[in-house]
């Protein structure tokens, strides 16, 4: 059966087919179609049409759609699950996890909804202001174009969709050639609400096509999830449209000398270094160790890896799965080739099948290899010795990336320190820099973008203040 996208609302289909097979054996995952130009052409036309309306939308609509998807998604949570395994080799584990977040997320993107209230300015505080008050409220910037990655293909959608329809701008979600359909079967939830004709479309068109939409006049804002050049190729192609990029990274954790649990660290080191194949902006590439404890978190880490179980995606009990494609997976062999070439020590893994990489762990690695200094998008940590806590920020530093950074402390002193010195846009204290809450505020510094997802934080991002003071009040 093709898989219809979505257009203002409504299902439709073209000619241009496309084959989507599973990254893992090749497998037929499922099939839909590029949307037409005039049916790019009408999706655009609609958002526009329909931006003032649905900006007015009361509250309560816009929550109760929102509400209905994040049920709607945890009724059909197994079904979703398996189908974001089909289509991008993700461990069915994984995949469930991403579905009970994309449901948290619209849960809470309903919550704020109700809530998203503006605030209350008293002005007297100077004698020329006094019986003058402001009420600073948001509103949509416009239409929003969402274009989506293939790492996450549900809640980073969700991270698109759920905020825009909390505040009530239209949207147009891109959803990456490799992985539409579980966004094309989000749009079957969204169509299921009472949401405006042209609110929202799910338009599955080839990255080329993607330009004449950001260039788009009717779309004042785009937010881009994906690689730093693409991403500020649009940020310098659009520079005076509110632009929101999410650009990944190369992550860090430390491990400071006062950490009890080592082996717990290395565990989680080893797990989310290696999770949805390394493919994740947040994934461990790098960390940093006090020589004191180095030796025993190395060898616990490796010890780790070796345990994490490889092989069919759809097997609850594989962790790690395949690159997203054979090219993806070749550039992650050339460049740990190229680390171990230039004197980088191989402690476990270096080797590839297919689209498989196996979950690799290297140290003594030169700092201007790939692996250290670019971001590897795949299933590689490379573990350092380091002389201080110092020493360690100065290397997390180092980095002209700064998603987030994990720290393994129990000294409060350290965290403050590391949350004033770390160029990073948040740092997990206890973990490693894998976490997120999708209520929290996410995003980076320097390359990593610019803006913030995270429900609430994405809300006033695609918002603007509008103020309205009121004059002669008895405050």
């Amino acid at each position: 059966m093709n898989t219809p996208y979505w257009v203002a609302g409504q299902a439709a289909s073209s000619d241009d087919l496309v084959e989507v097979r599973s990254p893992h054996d090749g497998s037929l995952a499922g099939t839909t179609s590029n949307a037409s130009a005039e049916d790019v052409e009408r999706a655009v036309a609609a958002a526009d049409g329909v931006a003032e309306e649905f900006a007015s939308l009361p509250a309560h609509a816009r929550a109760a759609a929102l509400d209905h998807v994040s049920r709607r998604l945890a009724e059909r949570s197994d079904e979703v699950a398996a189908l974001i395994t089909a289509e991008s080799g993700k461990p069915l584990k994984w995949s469930r996890m991403e579905v009970a977040r994309a449901v948290s997320t619209f849960r809470w993107a309903a919550e704020e909804a109700r809530r998203f209230s503006g605030e209350l300015q008293r002005l007297d505080t100077d004698p020329a202001a006094t019986g003058r008050m402001a009420l600073v409220r948001r509103a949509p910037r416009g239409v929003v174009l969402g274009i989506a990655p293939f790492n996450f293909p549900l809640n980073l959608v969700a991270h698109k969709v759920a905020p825009a329809i909390a505040v009530g701008a239209p949207i147009i979600v891109k959803p990456a050639p490799a992985t539409p359909l579980v966004s094309l079967l989000l749009g079957s939830l969204l169509a299921e609400t009472d949401l405006p004709a042209g609110s929202w479309s799910v338009l599955p068109v080839p990255n080329e096509v993607a330009a004449s939409l950001v260039d788009d006049p009717r779309l004042p804002v785009v937010s881009f999830t994906g690689s730093a050049p693409v991403g500020y190729g649009i940020l310098d192609r659009v520079p005076r449209k509110h632009v929101v990029l999410e650009l990944g990274g190369n992550a860090a954790a430390v491990v400071c000398p006062d950490w009890t649990d080592l082996d717990w660290a290395a565990q989680r080191i080893a797990t989310f270094s290696m999770y949805q194949g390394g493919q994740s902006c947040i994934s461990v590439q790098r960390v940093y160790i006090h020589r004191d404890v180095y030796d025993a978190v190395a060898d616990a880490v490796v010890a780790h890896v070796r345990k994490l179980g490889t092989g069919e995606p759809d097997d609850p009990s594989t962790d790690v799965g395949p690159l997203i494609n054979e090219a993806a997976a070749r550039r992650v062999e050339t460049w740990v080739d190229e680390a171990v070439a230039g004197g980088a020590r191989l402690l476990t893994g270096g080797t590839r099948d297919g689209a498989a990489y196996a979950p690799t762990v290297l140290a003594d690695v030169p700092e201007d290899c790939k692996v250290v200094d670019e971001e590897v998008f795949g299933p590689v940590v490379v573990l350092a010795p380091v002389d201080s806590v110092e020493d360690a920020f100065a290397k997390v530093n180092s980095s002209r990336f700064g998603l987030q950074a994990g720290l393994f402390t129990h000294d409060v002193r350290v965290a403050f320190r590391a949350s004033k010195r770390l160029q990073v846009g948040g740092v997990i204290v206890g973990d490693v820099p894998s976490f997120r809450a999708d209520q929290m505020p996410y995003g980076g510094l320097k390359e990593s973008g610019t803006g913030r997802e995270g429900v609430h934080a994405a809300m006033e991002d695609l918002t603007e203040q509008r103020v309205l003071v009121l004059t002669g009040l008895d405050l």
